[in-house]
């Protein structure tokens, strides 16, 4: 049985909301530990069978004792968001992740982070680099950590129904869209057939027919 540790769960749109309910669908027997910020929606997602906690990515002992509950075979997910403080959490995220000896990770970023930032245009650079500089770091952090990972860097998130048309690529320079839940579907695959390549990928569904 596998064991999601999940950060980011933060409501009912946001991505690592739709990798949870997903994921509980199509493997309803895995093991899913979520940290989320709202006391309602732990007790939510606690009604469903997810184990819930309360708190902030940055809290070091918190993140830690989620990890050791989680044990070292748990794969990490983390899909958290923000302008400001994301490098941060991230960084508490694999640190602790290392020391209770967790191995694989999955790390959501967007495109424009690591060596594809030369692809953002100016307009998207000023209205959201500070969040992919922060992004960038975090990828940094994991990329020089002992865990195995996967880095996915969506185009602009959008919400609709799966089309299973997104694709994940690799050191090629792509615009475009994605379905919140298609990412969803890209994670959960990874996961299930560890595909932790150690590859960070840009992921857009090119059947979207739209471009920045």
């Amino acid at each position: 049985m596998k064991t999601l540790l999940i950060f980011g769960v933060s409501s009912k749109l946001g991505t690592g909301y739709q990798v949870l309910q997903l994921a509980k669908q199509i493997y309803p027997n895995w093991r899913y530990i979520v940290l989320v910020r709202d006391n309602d929606f732990a007790k939510q997602l606690s009604s469903q069978g997810v184990e819930s906690y309360v708190g902030d990515a940055t809290d070091v002992s918190l993140v830690k004792q989620l990890c050791e509950l989680a044990s070292a075979d748990a794969t990490i997910v983390s899909t958290l968001g923000g302008e400001t403080g994301n490098y941060q959490a991230q960084r508490v995220i694999i640190d602790c992740a290392e020391q209770v000896g967790i191995k694989q990770m999955v790390l959501v970023t967007s495109l424009g982070c690591g060596d594809s930032w030369s692809t953002l245009s100016d307009k998207a650079k000023q209205a959201f680099g500070n969040a992919v500089r922060e992004k960038s770091l975090a990828e940094l952090w994991l990329q020089t950590s002992t865990l195995n990972f996967v880095i996915l860097r969506p185009g602009g998130l959008r919400d609709g129904e799966m089309t299973q048309h997104a694709e994940c690529y690799y050191q090629q320079e792509v615009h475009g869209f994605v379905y919140r839940i298609d990412l969803a579907k890209i994670i959960i695959d990874k996961i299930a057939t560890n595909q932790f390549e150690q590859r960070a990928y840009s992921v857009v569904d090119p059947s979207l027919n739209v471009t920045y």
